[in-house]
């Protein structure tokens, strides 16, 4: 699955051009960005279980309204994700209880798993009822050095460059040394459902 996600500086850097004869700036936080992981923020149950027929589908929920809350205190850089699932299902007779396995992982560079937890949300089916809700949080941590860069990269991002410098129009990430470093100080908290080799490749194939 790792394979599948393509790298961004989301959340990681961000250049503005300051009007007026100021210098460019850029500014970059070490939080990591909060995500849905490519192909696992759906899952489809069916009954029975091996079937893939549309007509044997039981239960689909979608993870939704992903947020991220970071706090950048001490030496560690903890995040916390929530989000909300929406659950549908096809036999709405007798109230219903659902639990669904998630996971968050924290993921370096936009390839590398460093750390992987697991856990579950419930949905609760009233009588009669077809929808359900519910919400989950997760939490990650990060080591502030591995997320920081040295004063030397930082250096060379932030110096100033005036409108007139020969680089001035060059973004400071087309150098790949300096692309490398950021990569390798870039992280991202992304959750997703627990999936099986099926599920996975019935959301790739849908």
């Amino acid at each position: 699955m790792l394979r599948q996600l393509g790298f961004t500086i989301l959340a990681a850097t961000a250049l503005s051009a300051c009007g007026g004869g100021d210098p460019l700036r850029i500014t970059r936080s070490a939080c990591p960005a909060v995500a849905v992981m490519q192909h696992t923020g759906d899952v489809t149950l069916f009954t029975p279980p091996a079937s893939r027929d549309a007509d044997a589908i039981d239960v689909t929920a979608t993870m939704t309204n992903v947020r991220g809350a970071c706090s950048e205190a001490g030496d560690r850089i903890t995040t916390g994700a929530s989000f909300t699932v929406l659950g549908q299902r096809t036999n709405t007779s007798g109230a219903r209880d659902v639990t669904l396995p998630f996971f968050v992982a924290v993921v370096q560079g936009g390839d590398k798993l460093v750390a992987k937890q697991a856990g579950s949300v419930v949905l609760r089916f009233a009588e009669g009822e077809r929808r359900a809700q519910a919400e989950a949080t997760a939490q990650a941590q990060v080591s502030r050095d591995a997320a920081s860069l040295s004063s030397e990269i930082r250096e060379r991002i932030t110096r100033k460059r005036e409108p007139g410098d020969a680089d001035a129009a060059i973004d400071p990430l087309a150098d790949p040394e300096v692309r490398t470093a950021v990569r390798a100080a870039t992280f991202e908290v992304l959750v997703g459902f627990q999936l099986d080799e099926a599920g996975l490749a019935y959301n790739v194939t849908k």
